[in-house]
């Protein structure tokens, strides 16, 4: 059943023709997770604020939405199957998760401005007050509230201050679920009152079998392998490579930035391709192999315990997130963007 038939209210992350994670029937990989949660539900020790961390698009929020229909299906603990109930959108209750119209249910995200009819960059302490009014109003019956935080790393200062004094003393049977794809992002006092639990991506089987469900099957693929190896383990973005040119994109990333000696004219060429008024999509896609590359470094370095090198590369990290986050803000000229953080990054690599 598709979003059009569900009216499903459209995201900052929403992409034409792929259901939204509420609206997901399906979800690859992630047995172990899955297993967990149920276990954690049915025996009673659910923690009441899970963050979900890990790469964008690899399933953290259909699970989200997948835990919280299952527990609305099965609101005594202890009778529940050890395996999540699967939606049914043929079944009313999970027609109103889909649609973002369960009373159970609050699903936060960037809100869109009525000015310019653009989803705000973050998530502000408006939205999170919305929490404290949504459980006011719910919690008389005793039934399950559950908060959806997606992603938990959008939200601002404020908002983030104000989401920690209701993580602080929630109601009893509320679970808060916080999406995270940078948990570094995370206040640490937020960290600390929520379970962590990591998510990979997926390997080469389920992320194949994954894209073949929403219409993207081996058909279409000029290169699996290459995909395979560009999208990290991730659905959405290997959707948006194969849609939206983004592997093309990636490769001339790659000869870029492993040439010895940094290539203006390609950068420029590429720069040029991605300021254009329809390249928005293009462009976006230009930031998360950047940053997605500058993270994979920490994450190395971090791994052989070389602490200045994971610093040097998360600092990195943080300084590009924040200045694309300004150039976004005050729509300064894409072109002059990509050739600035091609050039940092490639004198990064050579300096290493």
């Amino acid at each position: 059943m598709s979003d059009a038939v569900l009216d499903v209210p459209a995201t900052h992350d929403s992409i034409d023709g792929i259901p939204a994670p509420s609206a997901n029937p399906d979800l690859f990989g992630h047995a172990a997770v899955r297993l967990f949660l149920a276990q954690a539900y049915q025996s009673g020790h659910m923690h009441h604020a899970l963050l979900l961390e890990g790469p964008q698009g690899v399933g953290k929020t259909t699970l989200a939405f997948h835990l919280a229909g299952h527990m609305l299906k099965h609101p005594v603990q202890n009778d529940a199957p050890l395996e999540l109930a699967k939606p049914d959108f043929a079944v009313v209750p999970y027609r109103q998760i889909a649609m973002g119209t369960h009373l159970a249910i609050l699903h936060i995200s960037r809100p869109l401005d009525a000015k310019t009819g653009k989803f705000k960059t973050g998530i502000t302490v408006d939205e999170i007050r919305r929490v404290t009014h949504f459980l006011n109003r719910t919690a008389h019956d005793g039934a399950w509230r559950i908060v959806i935080v997606d992603p938990a790393d959008d939200m601002n200062r404020n908002a983030a201050n104000a989401l920690l004094k209701t993580l602080e003393e929630p109601p009893q049977r509320t679970l808060f679920i916080l999406i995270s794809h940078s948990s570094g992002r995370l206040l640490p006092t937020i960290r600390s009152r929520c379970q962590s639990i990591r998510f990979e991506g997926l390997d080469r089987d389920n992320l194949l079998s994954a894209l073949a469900t929403i219409g993207l099957g081996a058909d279409q693929l000029s290169d699996t392998e290459a995909l395979v190896a560009h999208a990290d383990g991730s659905v959405r973005k290997a959707a948006l490579l194969m849609v939206f040119g983004g592997l093309e994109i990636s490769q001339t990333i790659d000869a870029i930035l492993t040439k010895p000696v940094f290539d203006v004219p390609k950068a420029q060429a590429l720069g040029t391709a991605l300021s254009g008024r329809d390249s928005e999509i293009q462009f976006d896609l230009f930031l998360e192999d950047i940053f997605s590359r500058v993270a994979a470094r920490a994450r190395e370095a971090a791994e052989k315990g070389a602490i200045v090198e994971a610093n040097h590369w998360s600092t990195l990290w943080q300084e590009m997130q924040s200045e694309a986050r300004e150039a976004d803000a005050f729509n300064l000229d894409r072109k002059q963007s990509v050739l600035i953080f091609l050039d940092r990054l490639h004198r990064a690599l050579l300096a290493r």
